[in-house]
């Protein structure tokens, strides 16, 4: 079986335009006037949003709510107004916003050395490689920065193992990703994606990439050749046919679901790791691949790397978020609030919110829709009700607060989210 599978936890008909660095090219000098920011007086939340409509791209709709502090679980708008964070920056910021540790690590090595690139040798890059690997038992790291890089970096991994180790045929190595993913938006990413929003008018896409349902065995083994038990069975089908497993545990790792990892739910071990987001508890770009020696060492100087990836900055950060994960019990407080949040959730009216389910405190609810009532609205509700929450796929809102949430600050925040849902 000529593969490798790729476990996700977690859009022109001229000539395609070539794309080059330069120096000094195609410039143009910027108006004094226009490049210079007004100090007069703090810009208002609708200034904030046209400003930004006007000069950045239109890739995203943000709620509208304009935030300049956070501290902890709370972040407050430019009027000052403050919020519960239920979405934790899609998870980088389970630690709390701000925590004073990282932020601690991230100030002291600022300002001794950011960056050597890899060109050279650093003094702080081997101790984090030591500490990542120590803790979640793998030989070796592969530092970058965000996490879709941490994906793209997986799949050159795969593939080269296939070629080199694995013996598959050069140019027919297969990944296998279950429907419903998302891990970025890069080509590879999107190739791998069932969501139209994503891929629709990015074409032609990456060959070499197969999806299957998930939690779906047949489904799996037919390629290859419940929602509890799919992991293992994952990895029993992946050493059956000699097939890398990779768990993108970017969103999901580090302690979000209630575990230190998403798989360690079922006890079962990838044979790559990926980790971002929370890695750096929100204050810098940190990703992470983890694999054992035979597979990472197919890959040798030259053929993979990143300015960044690795910098003195990133590791120190890296390595201060990871400690305040263990030394805050994270995962054990996630799993507790978790199990509060649902419970309190399911009492609201079926006819409302139809379906309420997670782990730990990645969460979500789903909404019946109607003419009058749905997530976006909802979602403006909750911001004019204190919560921030963002809908997702329409219908669903996600509740992620940070892991450091107290129990008397959930319940406090149930009180919000039932009281919005039942105020339409």
């Amino acid at each position: 079986m000529n593969g490798m599978i790729l476990q996700l936890s977690r859009s022109l008909s001229r000539a395609a335009p070539v794309l080059r660095r330069s120096i000094h090219s195609g410039t143009r000098p910027a108006s004094t006037a226009a490049s210079k920011l007004k100090t007069e007086r703090p810009l208002t939340s609708e200034e904030i949003y046209a400003r930004e409509d006007k000069y950045g791209a239109h890739n995203y709709h943000p709620l509208p709510v304009a935030l300049d502090r956070g501290e902890g679980i709370y972040v407050w708008d430019v009027e000052g107004n403050r919020y519960y964070d239920f979405l934790s920056a899609y998870s980088a910021v389970n630690q709390g916003h701000c925590h004073p540790k990282i932020v601690a690590a991230l100030n002291a090595q600022a300002s001794k050395l950011t960056l050597t690139s890899r060109a050279f040798y650093n003094d702080v890059l081997g101790a984090y490689e030591e500490f990542v690997t120590n803790m979640f038992g793998y030989d070796k790291v592969l530092p970058m920065n965000t996490g879709v890089e941490g994906g793209e970096t997986a799949c050159k991994l795969a593939r080269k193992w296939a070629y080199n180790v694995k013996g598959v045929p050069k140019n027919k190595a297969k990944i296998i990703f279950a429907e419903g993913n998302f891990w970025g938006r890069t080509m590879a990413a999107i190739s791998s994606s069932t969501d139209p929003s994503s891929y629709e008018g990015f074409g032609p896409y990456m060959p070499g990439f197969e999806l299957v349902p998930y939690n779906d065995i047949p489904a799996l083994e037919k390629a290859l050749q419940d929602p509890n038990g799919y992991l293992t069975k994952v990895r029993e089908l992946c050493t059956k046919h000699n097939v890398l497993w990779i768990a993108d545990e970017v969103q999901t790792g580090l302690a979000r679901t209630g575990r230190r990892l998403a798989v360690d739910h079922e006890e079962v071990r990838p044979d790559v790791v990926i980790l971002g987001k929370a890695l750096s508890g929100g204050v810098y770009p940190v990703s992470a691949v983890l694999c054992d020696d035979e597979v990472m060492l197919t890959i040798k100087p030259g053929e993979h790397g990143s300015t960044y990836g690795g910098n003195p900055v990133a590791c120190q950060v890296a390595i201060a978020a990871l400690q305040v994960m263990e030394e805050e019990k994270l995962a054990e407080n996630a799993q507790r609030m978790g199990e509060l949040l649902r419970s309190e959730l399911r009492k609201l009216p079926k006819d409302i919110v139809t379906t309420v389910r997670g782990k730990g405190l990645l969460n979500a609810v789903v909404i019946k829709e109607t003419k009058d009532y749905d997530a976006w609205k909802v979602c403006l509700r909750l911001r004019d009700n204190g919560l921030l929450a963002k809908p997702t796929h329409g219908d669903i809102i996600r509740l992620a607060p940070p892991l450091i949430i107290k129990e008397h600050e959930l319940r406090e925040c149930v009180d919000i989210i039932q009281r919005t849902i039942m105020s339409f």
